[in-house]
């Protein structure tokens, strides 16, 4: 739905959430689409202890990258939110809040979501 606001059309947010058990756990995404950006969350407890940001520039091929809230050493979380950022060409906002005990996991979260994207592009 799209809204005037002090003139300018604006496009509504648009939500999605999917579920997937991975590694014998359940794993939850919530996307909330802006007008130019994306909201990631992907957690097992509804719970919000982390946050970076990363968007394209013209300066650099990577993608910059700022971790917002969370724990500084987790460098998962900004390399993640980068690889999304250059692959959508929009900003990101990620919260990832999952146990970082298994690579495994990390893996195979990224591949669910890069296969969410691949079947729903207009979410992204």
């Amino acid at each position: 739905m799209n809204e005037m606001l002090n003139g300018v059309t604006t496009e509504g947010i648009s939500i999605h959430n999917f579920t997937e058990k991975i590694l014998e756990q359940v794993i939850h995404f919530h996307v909330m689409k802006l007008s130019d950006s994306f909201f990631l969350w992907v957690g097992s407890s509804p719970v919000l202890s982390s946050l970076a940001v990363s968007m394209s520039s013209k300066y650099d091929s990577m993608p910059l990258s700022s971790l917002i809230m969370g724990d500084s050493s987790n460098t998962i979380l900004n390399t993640f939110s980068q690889r999304l950022a250059k692959k959508t060409k929009k900003q990101v906002f990620l919260s990832y809040d999952l146990p970082m005990t298994d690579s495994n996991l990390s893996l195979l979260v990224e591949r669910r979501i890069l296969k969410e994207l691949e079947l729903h592009p207009e979410l992204f």
